[in-house]
């Protein structure tokens, strides 16, 4: 299993960067950022800084979206660090949460997503493709090679990660939910014609470290509940279109948000956020990974045999030296 480190692009910069170092330093070979161009520094900008200061890990946005970047800056942003550095990006994508609801648009449809994954891929690897009826390629691109995983919780989304996207990007843990939604995008991609195992499997969700009190799991419920309402945003748009008891999305995923009221992206990915109070203790512990080492060694251990490829650490608390080095110390270890 690989293990991937996910930040927020605060300022400084400087200091993504170096926990960007001390993951790669304890074993983790992707190195993750948000990308909401109103809510945190540019990422692309902090990424060229990683690369230059790492020898091997790979980086990307987690996720971007087909609208706050011409497709065609996209690809050549990641065809320039990987002709400076050595094809070490990959680009994780999604119809856009925060990025586009912040500035008051709605998310991408699907079809506009996989539009824009093809011409990303093709323009970054250097192949000519069209763009809005004008035939488009990087001249300058040359052994270019960029991966591009899909985020996706829906059935439509789901389906089309499976057809389509060298990887799915599940953001959350739950092993239950984990094994629907990677049958899913298995299933997806026999029905186009593709090997299932071609498409890398990456698990995104908060992980905490705790001394294994029940005050240290207490804290580490604290520190992560805000993850139960970022994914919370996802979820109402499936409730919206399939309602709450559907036969197409289950309903561990679904029945959690009956008290959401609403969410205030100021507070986004935020210990702390007072719009993820309805969130339950069980959910967190669901969603994240929490609790003393062995337990974070067994959940992924589970993962793993449903079929995971990758975990995705969010170090969005107050312990991010902490848990990168108990997992390069212990988890990774066991595991990698």
């Amino acid at each position: 299993m690989d293990f991937g480190l996910v930040l927020q692009t605060d300022p400084p910069g400087s200091a993504v960067v170096e926990l960007m170092r001390r993951a790669e330093h304890n074993g983790f070979r992707y190195g993750w950022t948000f990308d909401s161009t109103v809510l945190w520094q540019e990422p692309y900008v902090i990424h060229s800084r990683v690369l230059e200061h790492t020898e091997r890990l790979i980086v990307g946005p987690m996720v971007t979206n087909p609208a706050t970047r011409a497709w065609e800056v996209s690809a050549a942003t990641f065809a320039t660090l990987n002709e400076m550095y050595g094809n070490r990006t990959v680009c994780g994508i999604g119809r856009g949460d925060s990025a586009m609801r912040v500035t008051g648009r709605k998310p991408n449809t699907l079809a506009t997503l996989s539009e824009a994954m093809h011409v990303i891929r093709e323009l970054a690897e250097g192949r000519e493709v069209s763009v809005d009826g004008t035939s488009l390629r990087l001249p300058w691109v040359k052994d270019g090679r960029l991966p591009v995983w899909m985020a996706a919780y829906g059935p439509k989304a789901l389906a089309l990660a499976g057809r389509e996207a060298d990887g799915f990007i599940l953001q959350l843990a739950d092993p239950f939910l984990t094994e629907w939604m990677v049958k899913a995008v298995r299933t997806a991609a026999v029905d186009a014609g593709r090997d299932p195992g071609e498409v890398t499997i990456c698990v995104a969700a908060p992980a905490y470290v705790t001394d294994g009190t029940e005050a240290g799991l207490a804290h580490a419920r604290e520190q992560s509940r805000w993850f139960g309402g970022m994914v919370g945003n996802h979820v109402a748009d499936l409730v919206a279109r399939y309602g709450e008891h559907s036969a197409v999305v289950p309903e561990e995923l679904t029945a959690y948000i009956e008290q959401r009221q609403g969410y205030d992206y100021s507070h986004h990915g935020r210990v702390g956020n007072p719009d993820t109070a309805f969130v339950p203790d069980a959910v967190v512990d669901r969603f994240c990974v929490l609790g003393p080492p062995d337990a974070h060694i067994e959940k992924l251990e589970r993962l793993r045999e449903l079929g995971v490829d990758q975990f995705a650490l969010y170090a969005m608390h107050d312990a991010r030296e902490a848990v990168i080095d108990a997992y390069g110390n212990h988890v990774i270890p066991a595991l990698g």
